[in-house]
């Protein structure tokens, strides 16, 4: 009798657990199981400086992300989940003076990003998101701007687009 009990609770815990709609990755990301595509449009680059392979960097890299860590499939647009944005910020500035007297110089720069991003989630629209999402780099005040971005660039965008996924994907 105890070992009919347990396989009606196994088997009632199984049923159970069929019609479950949420699926869950190794990346702590939560997509319904519904949820089938997504879409990433092209990011404009609107900021007052342009880096000119910013853009595509930040549009591709996303779409890696989504590709990388969850099963979803990239269509060009409409996809169950989708983004779009601008690019609206790019600058750097000094954030660490040295010196004394009259000889004080930045022996820090900082480079700043700043995207504009649109979220829409078909299967869920209370996830929905329009935020600005800001992440940057410094730099030695010894080297110009241009010696740097290519270095730098990889770095801010990794981080952007982590805070991303986790606003969109796994709900932080």
């Amino acid at each position: 009798m105890k070992n009919l009990s347990r396989l009606l609770l196994v088997l009632a815990l199984l049923v159970s657990s069929i019609g479950c709609k949420v699926s869950y990755t190794m990346t702590g990301a939560s997509i319904s199981a519904d949820t089938k595509t997504i879409s990433v449009a092209y990011f404009q680059n609107r900021a007052p400086i342009v880096y000119t392979p910013l853009s595509q960097e930040l549009t591709e890299q996303l779409k890696d992300k989504f590709i990388s860590q969850t099963s979803l499939n990239m269509v060009s647009d409409n996809g169950d989940l989708s983004f779009e944005g601008e690019i609206t910020g790019y600058e750097t500035r000094p954030v660490a003076i040295t010196g004394g007297d009259q000889t004080e110089k930045a022996s820090l720069n900082r480079l700043t990003v700043t995207i504009q991003v649109k979220f829409t989630n078909q299967k869920d629209p209370k996830s929905n998101f329009d935020t600005k999402f800001t992440a940057f780099e410094d730099y030695n005040s010894d080297k110009d701007l241009d010696e740097v971005e290519g270095e730098l660039i990889p770095l801010i965008l990794e981080k952007l687009i982590e805070d991303i996924f986790n606003k969109s994907v796994v709900n932080w």
